[in-house]
């Protein structure tokens, strides 16, 4: 069951040739992410990053000595928690900026209108709604890459995966792609190439899987069954 709020049926407008790239905190940091970055940054392609900063944040909060606990893959945040999920973020999304170059324009998704669903069970947790934010089709316009951290109005902490999906179906991209510390799905040791969508959620449900994966299949189920190709690492899910 998708945790972006949005019923299958109906048309999105499209960003003409836009990508999503979602880039893992434990990635966020390594060059060869950010040569990733830039090779897909061409002059025919609209680029959007969504970085997460998970690594930096439990490291914080357990030098902090703040309870560090998730529950499917995502972070029960607290109000002292949230200060060091912004925090991370904002050194994060410096740091990704610096790499990527001076096309790059650092954005907070609470400031740009990115709406979630208040997940109180998880504190100041929400589940991301599509959304189409102006300040991103207004830098894209003027050929800027958008680098967005993965806060929502409230704000709420909201998972980097699932804020990147909801991103790539409000502004109708032409893919979503996962960079992970992963070479992508992971089955008895090997690589899966390829997932449809029905199997990816019966093996979700199955609680053969754990850990980060768990948010990232989530999301890459609901982009492509919304008309968004989706590849994680590089294991491709299909509608």
């Amino acid at each position: 069951m998708s945790r972006l709020g949005l019923g299958v049926g109906g048309s999105v407008p499209q960003v003409a040739a836009a990508v999503i790239l979602k880039v893992g905190g434990s990635v966020a940091q390594a060059a060869a992410a950010h040569a990733h970055v830039r090779s897909l940054a061409s002059p025919d392609r609209e680029l959007i990053v969504v970085h997460g900063a998970g690594p930096q944040i439990s490291a914080e909060m357990e030098r902090r000595g703040i309870p560090v606990e998730f529950v499917g893959g995502r972070r029960i945040t607290s109000a002292e928690a949230l200060e060091v999920v912004r925090a991370s973020f904002a050194q994060v999304n410096r740091e990704l900026c610096a790499a990527i170059g001076p096309r790059a324009v650092g954005l907070f998704g609470d400031e740009i209108g990115l709406q979630a669903r208040h997940v109180p069970a998880l504190g100041l947790v929400g589940d991301p709604l599509p959304s189409r934010p102006r300040a991103i089709e207004r830098a894209l316009a003027l050929g800027r890459i958008p680098v967005v951290a993965p806060l929502a109005e409230g704000p709420l902490n909201v998972n980097a995966d699932e804020a990147a999906a909801a991103l790539a179906v409000g502004l109708g991209a032409e893919r979503l792609l996962f960079v992970t510390d992963v070479p992508g799905l992971l089955r008895a040791g090997s690589v899966v190439d390829s997932i449809a969508a029905d199997e990816a959620e019966r093996l979700l449900a199955s609680g053969e899987l754990a850990g980060g994966i768990l948010p990232k299949l989530h999301a890459a189920v609901t982009a492509a069954r919304l008309g968004v190709p989706a590849e994680i690492g590089e294991t491709a899910v299909v509608a």
